[in-house]
């Protein structure tokens, strides 16, 4: 690889890492042919993408990055892979649910919303991180219930002004 294809690389790099808000790194490597083949699949589902990256390329982007990596170039060591998704828990989703049946992929680190993770004991918190969309389900739930309540009580009264009085007296 010549220096300028480098420097293409590393700008490329870096304005993926601009792009996104969830990266996680991960180690991919003593995967057969198949079974790469089936993460590289889960993760199409996901909507996750899969990439193998040159440690320092991505070390380089990362320092040229304003975003604040933290410790997570220190675990640019060995195979890398770089998992990119809009929705902040896929790509641990994805890694918790391919090892069921493999040992690998292990998680090395994550940036997600300019939180930094560090090791593969973080995947259980990652998988718990809730999406926009999930929240903002969460909170309309929440809200309707309340409604919900008043609305049957008032129908269970009869629909008689006594029944209702009665029913938001209690309420």
């Amino acid at each position: 690889m010549t220096r300028e294809e480098k420097s293409q690389v590393i700008q490329d790099l870096t304005a993926q890492l601009a792009d996104t808000s969830t990266i996680y790194l991960a180690d991919i490597s003593g995967l057969d042919a198949a079974t790469t083949s089936n993460l590289r699949r889960a993760c199409f589902k996901a909507n996750v993408q899969l990439a193998v990256v040159k440690n320092t390329l991505l070390s380089k982007a990362m320092e040229a990055s304003d975003k604040d990596f933290g410790e997570l170039p220190d675990v640019l060591k060995g195979n890398t892979s770089m998992l990119i998704a809009e929705a902040a828990n896929a790509p641990a989703k994805v890694i918790k649910e391919f090892r069921k049946k493999s040992d690998k992929p292990l998680l090395k680190g994550a940036y997600v919303e300019e939180a930094v993770y560090v090791g593969d004991d973080q995947l259980d918190a990652l998988v718990n991180i809730k999406s926009k969309e999930e929240l903002i389900g969460d909170i309309i739930t929440l809200l309707q219930s309340p409604a919900k309540n008043v609305v049957s009580a008032l129908q269970s009264g009869g629909g008689k002004l006594s029944g209702i009085l009665k029913t938001l007296s209690e309420k």
